[in-house]
């Protein structure tokens, strides 16, 4: 069991007076301003504070806060907060729900013996919990060959003849409906199979296309799968009636149900020959068959064979700029216009949506210190997503109490508090649309344009200047990034190859076996500025750099970077000792990426390096040591 206390007394630093905040939800009155929060501010704001659950302790005076780690192994169902005034102070605490409550930890004996599934409890330690156990799960079998061959024309490797043999009979089976629950194989799943194997033996180089033994598989398969497949699979797998040799002329002849799905398939007939789309295209296909309705775990009113095909088949072609500036910009009206923070200054942060399962993920962290010297941010994402459904910012904001349900104008009153400064969305509340496929895209099993366009989101604009920072992997998508960037018409924009293709920079030496690719630390990025040598795009001046940030050359030690290997509770942890002045490999990590990031968007203060470095030091050096336990384990 781990245990944090926080004393709410007048040496508490500007610094925690913006992180801890969070841990509630309240409606902010005053606006920042240049001044550092003080304590004083911070105790009077913390009086005001409703909390999540309980609404008669917004009336209680803080003077200390007790969050409790429970151990990160055992199996957890959801609980809830509440507030408990004893002996002088107000503590935070875990309430089990009533199902729950005779026992903490329910060991598998229990579980049989109550009826219960393994996978119906929840450890909110670990981020493989947050799935929504609502999701049906897709074929494993299926899914392993979706992982080798729904990839791009260089990465897919081809299906032995056993392989294809195992994958093709699983698929029959499951359509003749010999297969049950988890076992079967989801409409999503083989839409985007077949839309794999179409676009790699319409438009793949020769040694990606079809081996030997996937083509001595379908044509055993293909007869038998011809007479139990539904119309829109057939069509996926033989739009023009070519591939199998056999005549078919189902799909040749297939328009879809509706005027939806005509316009789907219209559009899928050019993906599944290797083509592109418009921008227009792509936008009205995502707009008429978004968000997506289910009814008893079904979607209605679109195919989603045709949708997973559609989605997958994108990727796999490598998508031009205008098609992911329509994946970009096509629900940015869904909400409405964007409300305007009056902040000089606001940096969105694009993390990937699906996480982090090795190594700590400072952004939180980073977003923290930069608001202390009044640099806002807004960050923003998921609290699950696939194909990772790793360690994200709303598994550690949901772990440690705060509020993850805001409404775009709730998150511009914190990024405009002067005691907060930034904030965070999910994708629930600003993108419902996007929201809606989450389930979908687990079964597609590879990440389709929106993993990419969702990082460069504008959720929120600002009155002073505006950033976009991103993380990415694969080399090719850092100039369609940077390309989105400038068409959201931001001052900067940076993208970042850290650890695990997320924002965060390591202090640890570079790898010696790295061959290919960008190694991490590799930055790219613009600021708009006003000289003659500033390419120009839609009308502005940008000034364009590329980077190896070598972490030595700021004078850190090399460091391994600490694992959490989906511990949401071990995140946390690292983060907030670091944040309370515990010297070493997180600490590092929040300061270098504080730093760096302000440097190279030309932020006010951070034109030397050196003193943006040192800037994000005092942040967190501030603190004064007082009555502050960082997390340790109690002998049991």
């Amino acid at each position: 069991m781990f245990h944090l206390v926080i004393s709410a007394k007048p040496t508490f630093n500007a610094l925690k007076a913006v992180f801890f905040p969070l841990l509630f939800s309240f409606a902010p009155k005053k606006k920042r301003g240049k001044e550092k929060t003080t304590a004083n501010k911070f105790i009077k704001e913390t009086q005001k504070m409703r909390a999540l659950l309980s609404p008669e302790s917004s009336s209680l005076y803080f003077t200390s806060i007790n969050i409790v780690f429970r151990d990160p192994n055992p199996c957890r169902s959801r609980t809830s907060l509440y507030f408990l005034k004893r002996d002088g102070c107000c503590r935070l605490i875990r309430r089990k729900p009533r199902s729950t409550a005779v026992k903490a930890v329910l060991d598998s004996a229990t579980i049989e013996e109550l009826g219960l599934k393994e996978s119906d409890m929840r450890n909110p330690a670990i981020s493989s919990t947050y799935r929504r156990s609502m999701l049906p799960k897709p074929n494993q079998t299926v899914l392993e060959a979706q992982a080798r061959i729904c990839t791009g024309p260089t990465q897919t490797r081809p299906l032995s003849e056993e392989q294809a043999f195992k994958v093709l009979d699983t698929i029959l089976r499951s359509v003749r409906g010999e297969l049950k629950d988890e076992e079967q194989v989801s409409k999503a799943q083989i839409g985007a199979f077949f839309a794999g194997m179409t676009i790699r033996a319409n438009s793949f180089p020769e040694e990606t296309q079809w081996s030997e033994g996937e083509r001595r598989a379908m044509n055993l398969f293909w007869p038998l799968l011809l007479r139990a497949l539904p119309p829109d699979v057939i069509f996926i797998a033989d739009p023009e009636g070519s591939i199998m040799g056999l005549g078919n002329s189902v799909g040749p002849q297939f328009i879809g149900n509706g005027t939806t799905e005509m316009r789907l398939v219209g559009a899928l007939r050019e993906i599944l020959a290797g083509g592109h789309l418009g921008y227009e295209e792509v936008q009205g296909v995502l707009k008429d068959v978004l968000p997506l309705k289910f009814e008893d775990g079904k979607s209605t009113g679109v195919s989603e064979s045709l949708l997973s095909a559609f989605l997958i088949g994108q990727r796999m072609n490598r998508e031009t700029d205008r098609e992911l500036k329509a994946y970009c910009l096509a629900f940015d009206d869904e909400l409405g216009p964007a409300p305007v923070a009056d902040v000089n200054s606001l940096t969105h942060y694009g993390e990937p949506y699906d996480g982090n399962t090795r190594f700590f993920r400072s952004t939180l962290f980073v977003a923290a210190v930069r608001s202390c010297y009044g640099e806002s941010s807004l960050l923003h994402g998921v609290e699950w997503m696939p194909p990772k459904g790793g360690v994200t910012e709303e598994q550690m904001l949901n772990f440690m109490g705060a509020n993850t349900n805001l409404s775009l104008h709730q998150a511009k009153k914190l990024i405009e508090d002067e005691e907060v400064g930034f904030a965070y969305l999910s994708q629930r509340e600003a993108r419902p649309s996007l929201y809606s496929l989450i389930g979908l895209r687990e079964h597609i099993k590879k990440r389709p344009p929106l993993a990419t366009t969702e990082k460069v989101q504008q959720f929120i604009r600002a009155k002073g200047k505006e950033s976009i920072v991103a993380g990415f992997y694969h080399e090719g998508y850092e100039e369609p990034l940077l390309m989105l960037m400038k068409r959201r018409g931001v001052h900067s924009g940076l993208v970042v190859k850290g650890e695990e293709g997320a924002l965060s920079m390591t202090t640890r030496l570079r790898s010696a076996s790295t061959s290919k690719g960008f190694p991490v630390n590799y930055c790219s990025g613009f600021c708009s500025v006003g000289t003659e040598t500033a390419c120009k795009e839609d009308g502005v001046s940008h000034q364009s750099f590329r980077l190896e940030v070598n972490a030595m050359d700021y004078g850190f030690e090399p460091t391994d970077t600490p694992r959490t290997d989906r511990s949401v509770s071990k995140n946390i942890e690292l983060g907030l000792a670091a944040l309370h002045g515990q010297k070493g490999p997180a600490y590092d990590r929040i300061v270098l990426n504080a730093g760096i990031v302000d440097h190279l968007l030309g932020c006010d203060g951070a034109e030397d390096v050196t003193i943006a470095l040192d800037r994000a030091r005092e942040a967190i050096d501030s603190v004064k040591k007082g009555k502050c336990n960082l997390p340790q384990e109690n002998p049991r």
